[in-house]
């Protein structure tokens, strides 16, 4: 186990880097950012002064380098927009918010998922079941920003119920976003769940649990959802990092300062250092949790060993 963990840690690395590196030469590429920071009526000396400041009259090469160098202390600089700040603490400050309203997704989708999911599986082509696949469909069909604005509109515009935007620790500013990033992910993990139900419902192991006079409710619970849970965990493992990515569209729409917000903000501004620091962490979220997914197979199921 612990010589799994350390190459896959070392795997990790390589990958945080690459993306890392992909952002680094995107962004340096999409123009120069003491044009946009001075303004179009500062001087050429001007531009060629804070250039020089910044390091981006260096070949391309060497700021990579020295971005390299930088980048294994945690260090990216400071912040183009907001000077004076580093980078990476700007991001750790709006960061919180982001797991915060990623976590908050992730328990809705997959507690209804598998609620949903197991009764459909058990109540097979009933009305419920044909309404609760009825509803997975539209989930996965409607886009999460055109149903983040009906949402303010019904919610927050018509009744007057919750808040449009902003941002608090609470239920009334937490509703509108959660149900609008999960709502995907409720819906995949729904049908997932009832087609891996559906699978171990009729194994040998579940029909013999039965024929010993187990009750239904522990049939489905003990034996059936466990082995069901494996490909479950996989999907929510990766959608657990595409809510911290997929956060930028939610946080946008309701005005959430978080590393989406800020993320797309930083594009706009051409502020790299901010850029790099936020795909970092994002990066290095992902990575770990795709970690974490990969361990816990060994508890869900002890015939899968880690070599």
């Amino acid at each position: 186990m612990a010589q799994y963990i350390i190459r896959r840690l070392l795997q990790s690395v390589l990958v945080i880097l690459g993306v890392v590196t992909a952002v680094f030469i995107i962004t340096n590429l999409t123009g120069d950012p003491v044009a946009l920071m001075l303004g179009e009526a500062s001087s050429a000396a001007d531009q060629e002064a804070l250039r020089k400041e910044l390091g981006l009259d260096e070949p391309l090469y060497i700021q990579y380098f020295n971005f390299l160098s930088d980048a294994v202390r945690g260090d990216f600089q400071d912040s183009l927009r907001f000077g004076g700040f580093s980078s990476m603490e700007i991001v750790l400050d709006r960061f919180p918010r982001t797991i915060v309203l990623a976590v908050c997704a992730l328990v809705v989708s997959v507690v209804l998922a598998v609620i949903l999911g197991v009764i459909s599986a058990v109540k097979r082509y009933s009305k419920l079941d044909n309404a609760v696949m009825f509803m997975a469909l539209v989930g996965q069909s409607i886009p999460n920003f055109w149903l983040g604005i009906m949402l303010i509109l019904i919610f927050a515009v018509n009744f007057g119920w919750l808040p449009s935007q902003g941002y608090e620790l609470s239920a009334r500013y937490l509703i509108l976003p959660t149900i609008t990033l999960a709502a995907p992910g409720l819906a995949r993990l729904t049908r997932l769940t009832r087609s891996g139900m559906l699978d171990v419902l009729s194994a040998d192991y579940v029909r013999t649990a039965r024929a010993k006079g187990l009750r239904e409710g522990v049939v489905v619970s003990r034996h059936a959802l466990k082995n069901t849970a494996i490909p479950l965990v996989t999907v929510i493992g990766l959608d657990f990092g595409n809510l911290l990515a997929g956060a930028i569209i939610t946080e946008q729409i309701f005005q959430i300062d978080g590393v989406g917000f800020l993320l797309v903000t930083a594009i706009g501004s051409r502020d790299f250092p901010v850029v790099q620091a936020a795909v970092f962490i994002i990066a290095a979220s992902f990575v770990l949790i795709n970690l974490a997914v990969d361990i816990l197979y060994t508890w869900l199921d002890p015939r899968v060993r880690l070599t």
